[in-house]
């Protein structure tokens, strides 16, 4: 009981004290509020860049020969990148086409290529040219790659033999393209590795030893829902290609190397760069699955099996 009185007789003291101590006029001043402080998160502009290139899906950026033939009989303006080595390209090549071998020189393009118009780029089979024109329209290149390459593609094309040449097209002068700091020096060094990391090209041979070695965890299967069904690896998970595919991106692994295929190579070139730019250590299975225009080439043309 008398802690209890000592108690009340103490907040009526301290209640006493505040009454005395404001005037009619004046008022408690009530607590200031916190200043509201508002922390910006800086923005990863390569991550965002990587990841708007299938969010922004406009389609698959791979354009057949006969329509680069229509377009040079109209005059239209663009730029032939030919990534094949300098000793191929001189032995023949589209009118026009600028070389810059795939690797490092097309690290050094980025001083000249236009962001003003269409980029065409072909390889050999259309592999290295999927991976080349995802990483240029990264960096804003607005790039294609030509259906199947130069082998496969270009030279199979029906009078396409009218358009070839072996003049050299010198490289045009620096266009002036003004990149983000970022996401050039990681194109840049995306190219720039290609000597010491290899194609990111995995022959399907490679893929099948070591899945039968159980040294390879993963493998990415960007084909349609219809196809694999018919038949895919065995254990392979599912990723339809296009738009929004990005968003399955989180479930891949970042502690290992994995494979991604398609049907013929073309399209997993282009995944496999926009992965490579996320941090993944993803690489393409050569020629995919296989199709007709892959001859040998491809899990399937090479008789490995499938599950359904």
């Amino acid at each position: 009981m008398k802690k209890i009185t000592a108690l009340m007789l103490s907040f009526a003291l301290v209640f006493g004290f505040i009454a005395v101590s404001c005037t009619k006029d004046e008022k408690v001043a009530a607590p200031v509020a916190a200043e509201k402080v508002v922390v910006e998160e800086k923005v990863n502009t390569v991550e965002a860049a990587a990841l708007a290139y299938f969010a922004d899906f406009p389609g698959n950026r791979i354009i057949p020969t006969d329509k680069i033939m229509e377009m040079i009989d109209a005059g239209e303006d663009f730029l032939i990148l030919d990534i094949r080595q300098a000793d191929d390209y001189v032995k023949g090549h589209l009118r026009g086409a600028v070389n810059a071998p795939w690797g490092p020189a097309i690290a050094d393009a980025l001083a000249w290529l236009p962001d003003d118009k269409p980029v065409f780029v072909n390889c050999y089979t259309g592999q290295t040219a999927g991976q080349a024109v995802a990483a240029l329209n990264v960096a804003g290149i607005q790039a294609e790659s030509i259906k199947y390459g130069y082998n496969l593609g270009i030279m199979k094309t029906e009078g396409v033999d009218a358009y070839i040449t072996k003049e050299t097209t010198m490289a045009p002068d620096a266009s002036g393209v003004k990149y983000d700091a970022d996401i050039k020096a990681a194109v840049e060094g995306f190219f720039n590795v290609i000597p010491e990391k290899g194609s990111n090209i995995w022959p399907a041979s490679k893929v099948k030893e070591m899945l039968d070695a159980e040294e390879l965890g993963t493998v990415v299967s960007i084909r349609m829902q219809d196809a694999y069904d018919a038949g895919h690896i065995e254990g392979a998970i599912l990723i339809p290609w296009g738009k929004g595919m990005q968003e399955k991106f989180s479930s891949l692994p970042k502690d290992e190397t994995f494979v991604v295929h398609c049907y013929s190579g073309q399209t997993a070139g282009q995944a496999v760069a926009i992965l490579r730019l996320l941090g993944y250590d993803a690489v393409s299975m050569k020629s995919g699955m296989g199709t007709s225009v892959t001859g040998a080439s491809g899990w399937v043309n090479e008789g490995f099996p499938v599950v359904k």
